[in-house]
């Protein structure tokens, strides 16, 4: 049995973008303009957490042993 998946509007609007322009030049700056905008966000939420007292060097150290494959089985 074939089992459809629906697009979210963030993959239809990324198939529209890619419709115009299918060069492997084009994939990468997409690819670069995608991994610097979810950084910038990653940071500013590390940012936060580090602020509110959330994280600290100890709980990256103990993050750094954390195995988190284990967690999703």
């Amino acid at each position: 049995m074939i089992q459809s998946t629906t697009l979210n509007p963030t993959q239809m609007h990324l198939l529209k973008l890619f419709s115009f322009n299918n060069s492997e030049e084009y994939a990468l700056e997409i690819k670069n303009v995608l991994t610097q905008h979810f950084q910038a966000a990653l940071d500013a939420e590390a940012d936060r957490l580090w602020d509110a007292g959330i994280l600290n060097q100890a709980r990256l150290d103990a993050l750094r042993h954390e195995d988190f494959h284990k967690r999703h089985l």
